[in-house]
């Protein structure tokens, strides 16, 4: 139980093992080539040459497939040894050697262009051509480097595909996995919140939105896998659909849980929004009796999460997942006030979900000990699937950028610009270690598209090279110079710098630093002065990188946003109006590739906001007002979801109809998100949103004795109106006018 308890904990830790895989694969790819070098008893700078080329080798190649992995390798050794001879012919030519370093920057970050191979190969060519600089290369060396470099990238493919392999299919089966734990760790934050008192109530809150936004980037991960890991087209569209299905259901629950501790409904803002305060708790009579059996559902869902029903003995799971399914039907409800029996509701929509994604994944279940609601839950799901195929995605057409607007080609200009300047700058501070500037230059440019990305990279990175240097220094003069004890820590530091990457750049900044501290004392040069140097070329580096980004065909972190939030209203503009057409009877389109791709676009915005959003910013209305923004935005991804995945019901589920009159006022929705981004594409625009009566009202009736609501659910209702009401709040912070409403 209790290896199990870890096993889920790593897995929602870290998804797919992919941190961990990562950091493995490149320490055994170090260690094994300085075990082949050692056993050849090379020297201790053709080790260090050894090390770092087997690690730039294993992290430099990012595809997906195996075959395509190996040919990227294959090819990155004969790059690897051009590097190196030219390093090394124009060692002892100064103005040759940095004109030609410039260019192999220039076309090192142009490759990107290319995509994951020319990534890698650019990679590949400026960290070794580092190399033969930091080991001091000669002419008369090389043929013992092109032995090491041979012997790195061969351990590198073993490391790749004997030692840790890594198929599509396998890393898709842990994201898989991930995604059930960090749903458990959701539904356990969930249940705290429920618990939490008047003091734990916003920190318990704070909990739920981390889980709510884990979840969401698993099912991004997964998303991104599904075409390479999965037999066939049909069956990706299958587990696309029940992740989006658990997905919304969790989200769901926790909003009505929200509720059910106030004496209102709670805003779905509250759940994206950090640092908005917590419905407090009201008076409600036979609430607190409701909510002890409330309490002992969401442990039972938790371990429906986790566990399956044939794991355990006998009938005991199989039966508290009946209940919960029970709860789908209205019969079936405990007394209870009515928010509390939405909650109930909730979870049994929830265990319907996590019965869907168990079928996806696993395959047919048991069904001996089925109750009928049970059953009936089976017979929606297998409809569902029996309609679910593999259509075409619509990948639409962009506009392909040309010369220096190409992103690519304005980077490669700006990192060249970069670098030189550091290689000016740093001969000064040394003629021997310039090439420290250049290369921290180099770094602060990679996946950075705005100069608020850039200045707070450089800034984490001379954060994280200060610590390291200090770390360097303690390491260094404990290690002295045993120099296997100071290759295993450097294989430590290696795997930290790796596992910590995705997570703090700053930490990964540090590790690094310090290994780098070892390696210079393995190479007879270690001194305090030489590490205060590293500091300096770091900051001198960074300076370069924010200069070249600020005043060489500058993207302006406010422009980059811009653009990424016009591209969100735009996909978010799609999926409403394709949502509310097949909800209105038109035709069906691709809506979960459609609500994706709205994902996507929004992981994309999320992540260029970060310099607003950064700590350190001095402009602090202006990041509470980017933090709102995507707050809002989130708020009207989730109730896109949940339209589209509804829609998406009709032709299965008797109980959803299409209602004509849901295209009326899902027209006001669409009409404002256009004007909004026309505001934001252009300040100058007239266009405005237009306020009016609530949507609920919209569908008012002209036939007397006609129902109000037709066979459109309230469901559908409550996300219509809260996207209507969101997208009208989007208005005021982007400073968008208000038109009358039309009479």
């Amino acid at each position: 139980m209790n290896t199990a308890r870890l096993r889920d904990r790593l897995a929602a830790s870290d998804p797919g093992l992919l941190r961990l895989a990562a950091g493995l694969r490149t320490v055994g790819a170090i260690a094994l080539t300085l075990a082949v070098l050692g056993l050849l008893r090379a020297d201790v700078p053709h080790l260090v040459a050894g090390a770092i080329a087997a690690m730039v080798a294993t992290f430099a190649i990012r595809e997906k497939q195996r075959a395509q992995q190996a040919v990227t390798l294959a090819l990155g050794l004969p790059v690897a040894l051009a590097s190196l001879s030219l390093g090394a012919l124009l060692s002892s030519r100064v103005v040759s050697g940095d004109l030609f370093f410039v260019a192999l920057i220039f076309c090192a970050v142009y490759s990107r262009r290319f995509g994951d191979r020319g990534t890698a190969l650019g990679l590949i060519g400026f960290q070794i051509y580092f190399v033969s600089l930091f080991v001091g290369a000669k002419v008369s060396g090389l043929p013992e480097l092109y032995g090491v470099l041979g012997v790195a990238f061969l351990c590198s493919a073993a490391a790749r595909f004997l030692l840790v392999p890594e198929t599509p299919a396998g890393l898709l089966e842990r994201l898989r996995e991930a995604f059930r734990a960090r749903l458990a760790q959701l539904v356990s934050a969930q249940l705290e919140l429920l618990d939490a008192g008047p003091e734990e109530i916003d920190e318990a809150l704070k909990d739920v939105r981390e889980g709510t936004a884990r979840l969401h980037e698993t099912a991004l991960m997964i998303q991104g896998r599904l075409e390479e890991g999965t037999s066939d087209a049909a069956a990706a569209r299958l587990v696309q659909r029940r992740i989006a299905d658990a997905e919304i259901a969790a989200e769901r629950l926790g909003l009505l849980l929200l509720s059910a501790r106030s004496a209102e409904r709670a805003d779905t803002l509250t759940l994206h929004l950090p640092g908005a305060p917590a419905p407090r708790a009201g008076r409600m009579a036979g609430r607190d009796e409701a909510m002890a059996r409330v309490r002992h559902d969401l442990e039972a869902l938790r371990l429906l999460v986790l566990r399956p029903v044939a794991a355990r003995s006998g009938t005991a799971l199989s039966q508290v997942r009946n209940r919960l399914l029970g709860y789908r039907e209205e019969e079936n409800l405990p007394p209870a006030p009515p928010s509390v029996q939405d909650v109930f509701r909730g979870i049994g929509e929830a265990a319907r979900a996590v019965l869907g994604l168990r079928i996806a994944l696993d395959g047919p279940q048991d069904e001996s000990d089925d109750s009928p609601a049970t059953a009936r839950s089976r017979e929606e799901l297998d409809a569902e699937d029996a309609v679910i195929d593999a259509g075409d995605e619509d990948t639409g057409t962009q506009e392909e950028l040309t010369g220096l607007r190409r992103p690519t080609t304005r980077a490669a200009v700006q990192v060249a610009v970069g670098s030189s300047l550091a290689i000016v700058g740093g001969e000064f501070l040394s003629s021997q270690r310039w090439y420290w500037a250049v290369l921290t230059c180099w770094i602060v440019f990679i996946n950075t598209a705005s100069t608020g990305e850039i200045l707070v990279k450089g800034y984490r990175r001379l954060v994280g090279t200060v610590l390291g240097v200090l770390a360097g220094i303690v390491l260094a003069g404990a290690v002295g110079q045993h120099t296997w004890t100071a290759f295993v820590l450097v294989l430590v530091l290696v795997f930290a710098m790796f596992y910590t990457a995705p997570l703090s750049y700053t930490l990964m900044s540090f590790f690094v630093t310090a290994a780098l501290g070892l390696l210079y004392t393995l190479l007879h040069t270690y001194s305090l002065s030489v590490l205060v140097l590293r500091v300096e070329e770091t900051a001198l580096g960074a300076a370069c990188g924010v200069i070249a980004a600020a005043f060489v065909l500058p993207v302006r972190t406010d422009r980059r946003t811009n653009d990424l939030l016009v591209t969100v209203l735009e996909r978010l503009g799609e999926v409403t109006e394709a949502a509310v057409d097949q909800l209105s009877g038109g035709t069906p389109a691709e809506l979960l590739d459609q609500a994706r791709g709205l994902d996507q676009a929004l992981a994309d915005l999320r992540a260029a906001t970060k310099p607003l959003t950064h700590p350190i910013t001095p402009l602090r209305a202006r990041r509470d007002t980017a933090r709102y923004v995507v707050a809002l935005l989130e708020t009207c991804a989730y109730h896109a979801r949940s339209l589209a995945a509804t829609a998406e019901l009709l032709s299965t589920h008797p109980s959803i109809a299409a209602d004509p009159r849901l295209r009326r006022a899902g027209r006001r929705i669409e009409d404002n998100i256009a004007a909004i981004a026309a505001h934001v594409a252009d300040e100058r625009s007239t266009d405005r949103v237009e306020t009016g009566p609530s949507i609920a009202s919209l569908l008012d009736t002209e036939v007397p004795g006609t129902p109000r609501f037709g066979r459109v659910t309230d469901r559908v209702l409550r996300h219509v109106q809260r996207l209507d009401e969101t997208v009208m709040g989007l208005a005021r912070p982007l400073h968008v006018p208000v038109a009358a409403p039309k009479r």
